[in-house]
């Protein structure tokens, strides 16, 4: 069987090390040094918890908060593929066909 996801709205910023502060949850990570790092310059790669477990981070990454809070990394060229920004027209039309419906 075939399955198409559901329409939901998430929220997503895009990590680039030298940009600050780093998207919720993301650390830098050392392997010489138990604690995470929180400079730039300091980390080796980067990190983050999700509902899977521990993930790298790579410059450019994606991170998307899901609908149950959870935050993961997505590689920007599925980024792309998947998902598309929700503007606020598209916002103000949903309102509007839930209200109609609702």
């Amino acid at each position: 069987m075939k399955y198409q996801k559901l329409p939901i709205i998430v929220d997503a910023e895009q990590f680039f090390p030298d940009v600050m502060p780093w998207p919720e949850g993301v650390v830098g990570i050392d392997p010489d040094r138990p604690e995470p790092v929180v400079k730039p310059n300091e980390a080796m790669s980067w990190g983050i918890q999700t509902l899977e477990g521990w993930h790298l981070v790579a410059p450019g990454d994606w991170i998307v908060t899901g609908i149950a809070g959870e935050r993961y990394p997505v590689k920007p060229h599925i980024f792309a593929k998947t998902y598309v920004e929700y503007s606020v027209v598209e916002a103000e039309r949903q309102r509007f066909d839930d209200a109609r419906h609702g």
